[in-house]
């Protein structure tokens, strides 16, 4: 018997998450994006791209406490983490429109492209040090199917 997709224990596997540098990177980010905007004559466009980034910062923190939140769980199921994450990624989403609906002329669209531009960095951020691990040490596969 197999059980159903949703009912399924969450495996989550561990990232290399770095929320201060992260932060670091995003203060960084926001202080070029400000200048550049600056320099252009739409200085706003750089803070909203810091709010986005901010917001994206925010979610991924988030995102952590969920998951050690679920996974704490003698049974944690896949379909916790999904409706969390369908609930968080509405709240963050409609909060950035919003922001880009209400300061559309000063720049307020830069949100959502600070939004963007973070998950990007996320992915760049956890993937590269996994891929140097995996370089360096291979993969630690451990073969549950054999007998004997």
């Amino acid at each position: 018997m197999t059980t159903p997709g949703h009912d399924a224990p969450l495996v989550f596997p561990s990232v290399a998450f770095r929320p201060l540098r992260l932060l670091i990177v995003c203060v960084a980010l926001t202080a070029v994006a400000v200048a550049a905007a600056w320099f252009t004559g739409h200085p706003f466009f750089g803070v909203f791209f810091g709010v986005g980034l901010g917001l994206g910062l925010l979610n991924a923190l988030l995102v952590k406490r969920a998951v050690e939140s679920i996974t704490a769980e003698e049974h944690p199921l896949k379909k916790k983490m999904a409706l969390n994450s369908a609930a968080r990624l509405l709240v963050i989403t409609a909060i950035a429109l919003t922001i880009a609906f209400v300061f559309r002329t000063n720049g307020g669209l830069g949100v959502v492209f600070g939004l963007a531009i973070f998950q990007a960095l996320l992915v760049m951020s956890t993937s590269i040090p996994v891929m140097k691990k995996i370089r360096s040490d291979g993969l630690d596969y451990v073969d549950t199917d054999s007998k004997g």
